[in-house]
């Protein structure tokens, strides 16, 4: 794949990771109605920051930020579900969309990281090249010149007409 294909590639994936989250959001701004939704309001506000540090985390196109804030989502939603905030048939279609949103960020994790290790290699690969240029240019560059012992003498207090 090349460089110019990854780059496309990866501003793709924010895009779609940045929908993916919108999704996401929206799911659990729908659960801030009626009580029959199966999320309580404070359960939602508290899910509702967990996402947007999703969305942000995919809109800065940062994908380890982003799988970090979902853990931090997934372990909130657990909590809710456990004190009863939150149905367990709201909790697997949030689970649903969560794995969704994990999915997309693990796949643009897995390109930035090989992204970042294709660069450092290629930037090792300069530096070995630029080290192998100049040991080679010192042995092909000629030594300085010592000088012989007519050299440097000139006239020395000759003038052409002693001749």
């Amino acid at each position: 794949m090349s460089r110019a294909q990854i780059t496309r590639w990866r501003a793709a994936a924010a895009k779609g990771l940045t929908a993916a989250a919108a999704v996401l959001l929206a799911g659990f701004l729908a659960g801030c109605g009626p009580a029959g939704t199966g999320l309580q309001r404070d359960a939602a506000r508290q899910l509702q920051e967990q996402v947007l540090s999703v969305s942000q985390a995919a809109a800065n196109n940062d994908p380890a930020g982003g799988l970090a804030a979902l853990d931090t989502l997934e372990a909130d939603l657990a909590s809710a579900v456990g004190n009863e905030q939150v149905s367990e048939e709201r909790q697997r279609s949030i689970t649903t969309a969560a794995a969704a949103v994990r999915a997309d960020l693990t796949a643009a994790k897995a390109v930035a990281d090989a992204t970042a290790a294709r660069a450092a290699e290629d930037a090792a690969a300069a530096q070995k090249q630029a080290e192998a240029d100049a040991a080679a240019a010192a042995k092909v560059a000629p030594a300085p010149a010592s000088p012989s012992s007519d050299e440097g003498r000139g006239n020395k207090g000759k003038d052409k007409d002693d001749d």
